[in-house]
């Protein structure tokens, strides 16, 4: 990532960022239920709103992501964040639709947290039907129809799955609105 940016951030740079981390919070506490976020104004090409969002709240200097969205939006990212570089595997955040969750860091026994949190842009997000989730955060099922996820996501979840505590989180994201699937969560072809 390199270059600058006249694309500002959020037009609100003091509330925004904090709403934007309670939603993220809210999703990753309540899995599967949709979030509405505070989007930046301006964006460049390769970054949907919400996936912006979420960059600009979570990442700072001390973050390494792995982006694959195009030199203008790294270069945003990187001027707004100072957010580093990474390669997939050692990246805490990634953003990249052909990034396969065995192939991100998955933390260590003694240290789960280390996991990397992928970042998916879909078509759309809707609650009421599509996958079934179970697991903590929710009280029996709770469905979400999800849009435009990649081919075999959901036998990638599994195998991901089956290595908890340790594993690899993802925000969905789909316009300016997010949900989470935390690491422990099961999913089922709704």
């Amino acid at each position: 990532m390199s270059g600058g940016t006249t694309l500002a951030g959020f037009a609100d740079p003091i509330l925004d960022p904090q709403a934007t981390f309670r939603a993220v919070l809210e999703a990753m506490s309540r899995p599967g239920r949709v979030q509405a976020l505070p989007v930046p104004p301006e964006l460049p090409p390769g970054l949907c709103p919400a996936v912006a969002a979420v960059l600009l709240a979570l990442a700072d200097a001390d973050t390494p992501i792995c982006l694959a969205a195009g030199p203008e939006a790294e270069a945003w990212i990187r001027f707004h964040t100072g957010a580093r570089a990474a390669p997939v595997a050692e990246a805490a955040f990634v953003l990249d639709p052909a990034a396969r969750l065995l192939d991100l860091e998955a933390g260590t026994e003694e240290e789960p947290e280390r996991g990397a949190t992928l970042i998916l842009a879909v078509e759309e997000l809707a609650e009421g039907s599509g996958w079934r989730l179970t697991g903590p955060g929710i009280q029996s099922v709770h469905r979400l129809a999800v849009t435009g996820a990649p081919p075999g996501f959901l036998a990638e979840w599994a195998t991901s799955r089956a290595r908890f505590p340790r594993g690899v989180d993802v925000i969905l994201c789909a316009g300016e609105r997010i949900a989470a699937l935390p690491r422990g969560i099961a999913i089922e072809e709704g």
